[in-house]
């Protein structure tokens, strides 16, 4: 199920970054005192009362300017506006209600959308002073008084949010469908592979790199099954991202990660491995989604032999090391080569992300993994693994209690996970472990 996302706004200058660093528990925002330092929008999951949502950071809104780094930023802005199921605008109690807070704020009242009004900088604790009180002028409500740097207030605000979230909210396509993001870096192919897979011209297809702007999906039944494909626009690197637009086309492939069941990340055989193809792979691996390599272009790839696909693939096996249950097929988007094997691969690690096995079984493996190797000691006192069950799925977590957790390897751990593998198969899908002392909750 799709998370709720809450977009957090304003103008230049007001503390949002230190608030969205404030409600995520991490400092993942620039903070400066300098307007306009976060032009990217920063993306990131978020807790409160239990409950998961998203939350997006933006660039300070100047809505008549003729700046153009701060055009762009009030274009990702109303992009993430857009997209918001709740809005954050935030404010400045120093400075008092300002020209710009109120064009912001008819800006949100035209989009529909539902707004908490954060007055930041109320740093004294008590009733907050006079001032407070004209920020109700903007007629979005009552204001909830806030001071990011210390944390005042910013309860209140999320309970405020959560009033207008919908948790409950039916995904918009049922259990049956397995859902595919087809990502990988500008001009891969991704596009064509959609097209190639419809029958049809369903994402407009060109050489230009960056030509599709937001994620399309693309519904299609056959006898192998029920599924959802995702078409992304191709993950660059940061610097390389100048358009305001297309800066926005890359947080929303990071969210058709989240809300898929199956990767396919594309690479373009012409090209090899590059390191923004790596930084794709791992955003996916991170978020534990069942992955497949799918390499592209394989008809353009001049004087093959019969050996030349192996050597690319020994190849490739180095360069996904950090992955290496990932498996790969070699297809032509543009010939349709292999693209009829990518659904049985799609059916088989997405049954493998889901797998659950019972704790017998389990420990039945650890008995017999723990026999063969034994586990570390260090002086004198020896790692004792008293069992192992499985918490969840997608991706496959395993929780394993045991005396001391220092003494729980990194090594040891890989091999148990490679033991794991062996046992049931686990093609296409991260294993997480986690490790737990007797005693602990």
């Amino acid at each position: 199920m799709a998370l709720p996302l809450i977009a957090v706004v304003g103008r230049p200058n007001v503390g949002k970054s230190t608030l969205f660093n404030k409600l995520i528990g991490q400092r993942l925002s620039i903070v400066e005192d300098t307007p306009g330092v976060t032009r990217d929008r920063i993306y990131s999951k978020c807790e409160w009362r239990n409950k998961e949502f998203m939350l997006v950071d933006t660039g300070g809104i100047e809505p008549r300017t003729d700046d153009v780094i701060l055009a762009q930023m009030r274009r990702q802005a109303q992009l993430a506006i857009e997209r918001a199921d709740a809005i954050i605008l935030v404010t400045d109690l120093r400075s008092g209600v300002t020209a710009t807070d109120a064009d912001v704020a008819n800006m949100l009242l035209k989009s529909g959308k539902p707004v908490v009004l954060c007055v930041n900088k109320c740093d004294s604790l008590g009733e907050p002073p006079m001032e407070f009180y004209e920020f109700y002028n903007l007629g979005l409500g009552d204001p909830v008084a806030v001071s990011a740097a210390h944390g005042h207030g910013t309860g209140d605000l999320l309970d405020a949010c959560f009033e207008h979230l919908d948790f409950e909210k039916e995904e918009e396509y049922s259990e049956d469908y397995i859902k595919v993001a087809i990502i990988g870096k500008p001009n891969v192919g991704k596009s064509s592979l959609i097209n190639c897979i419809s029958g049809e011209d369903r994402a407009i297809v060109s050489d230009i790199a960056g030509t599709t702007r937001d994620s399309t999906d693309t519904v299609i039944e056959n006898e192998f099954g029920k599924y959802v494909f995702i078409d992304t626009a191709g993950i660059r690197r940061h610097n390389k991202v100048e358009e305001a637009i297309e800066r926005y086309s890359v947080l929303r492939a990071y969210m058709a990660v989240d809300r898929s069941d199956v990767c396919v990340i594309m690479i373009d055989a012409t090209q090899g491995f590059t390191e923004q193809d790596s930084k794709v792979a791992g955003y996916a691996h991170e978020q534990g989604k069942a992955c497949i390599i799918a390499v592209n272009k394989w008809d353009a790839v001049e004087d093959k032999t019969d050996k030349t696909m192996n050597e690319h693939l020994e190849k490739l096996k180095i360069d996904f090391s950090f992955m290496p249950y990932a498996p790969f097929i070699f297809i032509s988007a543009k010939t349709g080569q292999r693209v009829v094997k990518l659904y049985e691969m799609i059916n088989r690690v997405a049954s493998m992300n889901a797998m659950r096995i019972s704790t017998g079984v389990l420990n039945d493996l650890l008995a017999y993994a723990t026999s063969r190797v034994q586990p570390p000691s260090d002086k004198g006192k020896r790692l004792r693994i008293f069992y192992m069950t499985q918490a969840s799925t997608k991706p496959p977590t395993f929780v394993c209690f045991c005396n001391k957790a220092e003494l729980f390897h990194f090594s040891y751990q890989r091999y148990l996970e490679n033991q794991i593998r062996e046992q049931f198969g686990m093609e296409g899908t991260p294993i997480k472990m986690i490790v737990r002392e007797r005693g602990d909750k």
